[in-house]
């Protein structure tokens, strides 16, 4: 990354933080995967409670691996054979781990869920949500931010689960009505009622899609 783009993401991350504290919401900059990480956890204090939501940055920081080899109850969907219950759980969990499919360069974030777990718990139920958001994913207004979203994030997503749906075969949006899709919910977080529940760590990296 050059000198510059990173000089222009480290002075964009200030106005996204600004936004984000009037929204309620706690921002922090991370230079590289690696400060995000140490604060990540430094926020997560030890024996907490940890779920997650498909948060491919926090996998691509090394956060999910770092929470399951520390000092905290990790609550893995994968292992319960009865998925309900385990999203169920997740719902009380002391911290639930987020990504972000688009984000606007005032604060407000952008998702898209095709079974709704990841929407609803970012929305309500767990204690703290933690956010883990490249620069790649700034936007600069709500409508180029649900675009992306609708255009990179569900296309890509689709791809990756095999999913038989227009985005995926043509790699952008067909506003469809497949059984498969995965926008079937859409989220937009502008505020948060709650002080000190939602944290967004913004990583100088392209993460996630």
């Amino acid at each position: 990354m050059s000198e510059m783009i990173v000089k222009r993401n480290a002075l964009l991350a200030q106005k996204v933080i600004k936004g984000l504290e009037s929204r309620n919401m706690a921002g922090y900059y991370a230079a590289t995967k690696e400060d995000a990480l140490q604060k990540a956890l430094e926020l997560i204090p030890a024996g907490s409670s940890v779920t997650m939501g498909g948060a491919m940055s926090a996998i691509e920081i090394g956060l999910v691996d770092a929470v399951k080899a520390g000092d905290y109850r990790f609550i893995d969907r994968d292992a319960y054979a009865d998925k309900r219950a385990a999203m169920l759980e997740a719902y009380d969990a002391d911290w639930f781990l987020a990504g972000a499919n688009a984000m606007t360069d005032d604060g407000v974030i952008v998702n898209i869920d095709g079974n709704a777990n990841r929407v609803s718990a970012i929305a309500q139920g767990p204690k703290h949500v933690l956010f883990i958001v490249g620069m790649n994913k700034i936007c600069p207004d709500p409508d180029t931010a649900m675009k992306r979203a609708r255009n990179v994030a569900a296309p890509v997503n689709a791809q990756r689960f095999g999913l038989s749906t227009p985005c995926a075969r043509t790699g952008k949006c067909m506003d469809c009505k497949s059984p498969d899709t995965i926008c079937c919910q859409f989220l937009i977080t502008r505020f948060s009622r709650h002080p000190g529940r939602v944290h967004v760590i913004l990583v100088n990296e392209d993460l996630g899609f």
